[in-house]
């Protein structure tokens, strides 16, 4: 098996499990409520500290140069 083969069946596996955990997540109420919930803390959590760092990083390269 050539390296790109095998590359090409690892990709089809892992869709294959990210289907079918995307099944079992959509088709079970708790499961899809504890997704939400996570996805919200995620989403809460990680673009205000994304837009924060963008911010300082332009404050900083706005300053004048010495």
């Amino acid at each position: 098996m050539t390296e790109e083969n095998a590359r090409a069946a690892a990709d089809a596996v892992l869709i294959v499990a990210g289907v079918a955990a995307a099944y079992v997540v959509l088709t079970s109420p708790p499961l899809r409520r504890l997704t939400r919930l996570g996805l919200r803390y995620w989403l809460g959590a990680s673009v205000p500290v994304y837009v924060f760092a963008q911010l300082r990083r332009a404050w900083v390269e706005s300053a004048p140069r010495a």
